[in-house]
């Protein structure tokens, strides 16, 4: 039982070092990418194999990812809050009253 605490402990520990390196780099790989997101390596080969997401295959095999790219692939589809799509509709009411007067 301790030697699977003391396990489990220097994996999050590996993993929270691994990912603080990552934060550095400008290219990842899939395993770095797959860290760095979260995401199963299985996953992002299908995401690479059906373009959904932007990477290289500078030799047609080894699969790389800018890291900017990601970001803004991770960060696409922004959700508005409430508050946000209320101030539209209140904007766009006001807008449509005042071009009918």
């Amino acid at each position: 039982m301790e030697a699977n605490n003391i396990e489990l402990k220097l994996e999050n520990i590996e993993k929270l070092l691994t990912s603080q390196s990552l934060m550095n780099k400008s290219i990842f790989n899939i395993d770095e990418v797959s860290i760095y997101t979260g995401l199963s390596k299985l996953y992002l080969y299908k995401l690479t194999s059906k373009n959904g997401i932007p990477h290289y295959k500078p030799n047609g095999k080894n699969v790389y990812f800018k890291k900017e790219e990601v970001d803004s692939w991770l960060l696409r589809n922004r959700q508005s809050t409430n508050e946000e799509l209320n101030s539209e509709a209140i904007n766009y009411a006001v807008n449509k009253l005042n071009s009918s007067i």
